[in-house]
């Protein structure tokens, strides 16, 4: 097998009103040693002017504009969609790639063909001494968290497995994407990058952390961190991912745990004078789960994954980072 190269790389950039996050990430990009085959920055019907802006000083990035405020998940659909190259690489429009990115992701892919999709290391863009995450861990309720979110670099695990990649940046085969059908696009935004690594996981594929592949994470920085937006699509989503994907099995032997997640979510927001929204994600949640399980059938060669998930009843309110 012909060992991969930048060229085989399409970069894929989700803008929604980015502004000056836009530019900085697209100059991140365009300072790579070895430039992608492609970038596209998909815009969802943008109003200040980032891509007008963006034109202008990246004439070479290939622009398509969805018409409308599609969500992470279809847009990024349609980046995938538009290039044949075999590696599509995701990168949020605040995450700015250190020069080593490109080229470590690719080392990583030549170096282990068994492995289909990875993980780049976050570093908080405001304090390069602080993880924003390496990757994403999913516990056996359905919470999900990034790993070694808020701690000191120095705290960083080198080169390890990983349930699934923080799709702020992030790298995966093509083929393997349109084997499990993309992203889902019902999510719209949050989760729908754990809600693909599932399935890639059940499909039986690898997923492997990078921390020589780095980028640097405002975090947020479009929709905002505890907003109304980020609480109620977070807590919708974590539910349908929860029985979309869950082996049968573990499905029931974890559902105590799934149930008192969201009971605890419930409360938590509540007493934080948030009630409106949690209650209405949650009634969402569960008004869509006649399609989450019809998703079901959808997941190729099902295998028990929970070996890859944390666990323990207390973990996720007390003992999170590893």
């Amino acid at each position: 097998m012909p060992r991969a190269t930048a060229n085989d790389v399409a970069v894929i950039v989700v803008n929604y009103n980015a502004g000056d996050y836009l530019i900085a990430c697209l100059a991140a990009l365009h300072a790579l040693p070895h430039m992608p085959g492609e970038i596209f920055v998909v815009d969802n019907a943008s109003d200040d002017a980032s891509i007008e802006h963006a034109r202008k000083l990246f004439a070479s990035v290939k622009y398509i504009d969805s018409g409308r405020n599609a969500g992470f998940a279809a847009a990024n659909n349609i980046g995938i969609a538009a290039t044949d190259k075999p590696w599509i690489a995701l990168v949020n429009p605040d995450a700015y790639v250190a020069e080593n990115w490109l080229e470590a992701l690719l080392n990583a892919v030549n170096v282990n063909p068994q492995v289909q999709f990875f993980s780049s290391e976050l570093v908080s863009a405001k304090n390069h001494q602080i993880l924003d995450g390496q990757g994403d861990c999913y516990h056996v309720s359905g919470l999900i968290w990034r790993r070694k979110h808020g701690l000191p670099i120095d705290t960083a695990d080198s080169e390890l497995p990983l349930f699934a990649p923080c799709a702020a940046a992030a790298m995966y085969s093509r083929a393997a994407l349109r084997e499990v059908g993309c992203f889902d696009e019902s999510y719209f935004c949050y989760n729908e990058d754990i809600d693909l690594g599932f399935r890639l996981r059940l499909a039986g594929y690898q997923c492997l952390h990078l921390r020589d592949s780095v980028a640097y994470h405002e975090g947020s920085a479009i929709t905002e961190r505890e907003s109304d937006f980020s609480i109620y699509y977070g807590h919708r989503n974590l539910v349908w991912t929860y029985f979309k994907n869950m082996p049968l099995k573990s499905l029931w032997r974890y559902l105590p745990q799934h149930i008192l997640m969201n009971i605890v979510s419930l409360a938590y927001y509540t007493v934080k004078g948030r009630p409106g929204v949690i209650f209405r994600a949650k009634w969402d949640a569960i008004k869509g789960l006649p399609t989450a399980l019809r998703k079901r059938s959808e997941i190729p060669s099902p295998v028990d994954v929970s070996k890859a998930m944390a666990k323990g009843w207390l973990r996720p309110y007390f003992s999170r980072n590893e």
